[in-house]
């Protein structure tokens, strides 16, 4: 599957974290991180090259429109910033992309979560990266799924604060 150009900036500057160990450091702490790309950094280069530079800076300026990301200057230089925002579309896209195993056991995972309504954006993000990942819904509150995504399904818990409302099961038919 093609990314779109957004999807694709985002997936590199998530790259870059994730090479650095800095993801879950930014998850926790975004001012943790130590290590951001500036804009004229190596790594855009593509995206410089392959897009002129008023292509380029309006790709930044929605980026930032959006909150997708943050331009700021640290140590005297321009540094990109993920926000949390943009880590979420990022994540969403990921599951996209990546290619989905189903699991060597031929057992199932079944998800079943109780998210209050004071949750809802949360529980309308949870179960459209639940689909993406290749769950589905078996009852309203009930998914399953052959694929084994168990720990991409702990990451998305974690990241949304989601795991006191939700329980993983491993079953073996449906």
């Amino acid at each position: 599957m093609k990314l779109s150009i957004t999807d694709e900036f985002l997936w590199d500057i998530y790259k870059i974290l994730n090479s650095t160990g800095d993801v879950i450091d930014f998850i926790l702490n975004p001012r943790a991180v130590k290590f951001m790309p500036g804009i004229k950094d190596p790594v855009f280069k593509k995206y410089r090259d392959r897009k002129n530079k008023i292509k380029f800076s309006q790709l930044i300026y929605y980026l930032k429109k959006n909150h997708y990301i943050k331009v700021k200057n640290l140590q005297n230089k321009q540094a990109i910033m993920i926000t949390k925002e943009g880590l979420d579309k990022v994540l969403r896209a990921s599951f996209k992309v990546e290619q989905k195993m189903k699991r060597k056991d031929g057992k199932w995972i079944m998800l079943i979560f109780d998210i209050p309504l004071t949750h809802k954006k949360s529980r309308n993000t949870m179960t459209s990266v639940l689909y993406n990942l290749g769950y589905k819904m078996f009852q309203q509150s009930v998914w399953v799924t052959p694929y084994d995504v168990s720990s991409k399904t702990e990451k998305l818990l974690q990241f949304y604060s989601l795991d006191t409302f939700v329980k993983i099961f491993i079953i073996e038919q449906v």
